[in-house]
């Protein structure tokens, strides 16, 4: 089962498409990194998810059926910054928040208010007032709303904003430790080594399209791997490349550098090696996430979204 399906998921205002025709699939229990650079339609489409705006067309899941008002009880949501009274301390907003839950039992409050504290690290802070936070506090207190009751899926949109690294690893273990007790985390992030790191499945958004969406391998995996060859005569390794009809060769600071496609790693260096060059190094280099990210936007990450 699907955690998340959409269908033509379509926003339209006046004349522009902030999102045309995405077709999500997040499966149940997957960890889906969900990226784009600067209005490419990402949070458009998560505020549809979660019901806070209307698709012009298009139709949306959520665990397994089209009633988003059965299924949004089951989903916890950090969308666009948390948004708590200035004046209170950390512990009383969660206490307001849960309070306004009809469907939680004021007898166990406490206790889950405590717990989500604890979990994301608050514990200790609780009792500041919220206009003290800073803003990875404020990020963390947004994760533990999300959390004070049992979830099936989690709809986090940058989490880690304003964290430093020990904040961000804390929530990279928050999210595995949530996804081993099978709940489903759909995240938006800027952080492509964190998004490689916790992600098994990926979607990359365009100017309001999903041009690529799989597991991590799969998506990856759509772009050539590159190769490095060293020897004692780099001309002549260039040479051995473009012969065996690798693509873009090139040199890279006297190492012959070229796309793999479809060519046995293992015949670059016999044939190296019979041409008579002393082959020092060969690598078979894999992409990553962040050079599929721009081969399929067409631009960099701008870590300023």
């Amino acid at each position: 089962m699907s955690a998340v399906a959409t269908a033509d998921l379509t926003k339209q205002f006046g004349s522009q498409y902030a999102v045309d025709g995405v077709d999500l699939d997040v499966p149940a229990g997957a960890v889906y990194g969900f990226l784009g650079p600067n209005g490419s339609g990402k949070t458009t489409t998560i505020r549809m998810l979660l019901g806070l705006i209307t698709p012009t067309r298009g139709n949306v899941e959520l665990l397994g059926g089209r009633d988003l008002a059965r299924a949004l009880p089951h989903v916890g949501a950090l969308v666009e910054g948390p948004g708590f009274h200035l004046h209170l301390s950390g512990r009383a907003n969660l206490h307001r928040l849960d309070a306004a839950d009809l469907t939680s039992s004021r007898a166990t409050r406490r206790q889950r208010v405590e717990a989500a504290l604890e979990r994301v690290g608050l514990s200790a802070a609780a009792d500041k007032r919220y206009r003290a936070y800073s803003l990875g506090m404020r990020q963390r207190l947004g994760i533990a709303a999300s959390l004070l009751r049992p979830r099936q899926l989690l709809i986090l949109d940058e989490p880690t904003n304003g964290l430093d690294p020990q904040g961000t690893r804390e929530v990279r273990h928050l999210v595995g430790s949530l996804a081993a007790e099978g709940v489903t985390v759909l995240i938006s992030s800027h952080l492509l080594s964190e998004v490689e790191q916790m992600c098994s499945h990926v979607g990359v958004m365009r100017a309001g399209r999903l041009v690529a969406q799989g597991s991590v391998f799969e998506v990856v995996g759509s772009l050539h791997r590159s190769v490095r060859l060293e020897t004692d005569r780099p001309e002549k390794a260039v040479a051995v490349l473009r012969r065996l009809g690798l693509g873009e060769v090139r040199l890279e600071r006297d190492v012959a550098v070229a796309t793999l496609g479809d060519v046995d790693p293992a015949s670059i260096v016999a044939e190296a090696v019979a041409g008579g060059l002393a082959v020092t190094g060969f690598q078979v280099v894999r992409p990553t996430l962040e050079e599929a990210f721009v081969a399929l936007t067409g631009e960099g990450f701008d870590i300023g979204e």
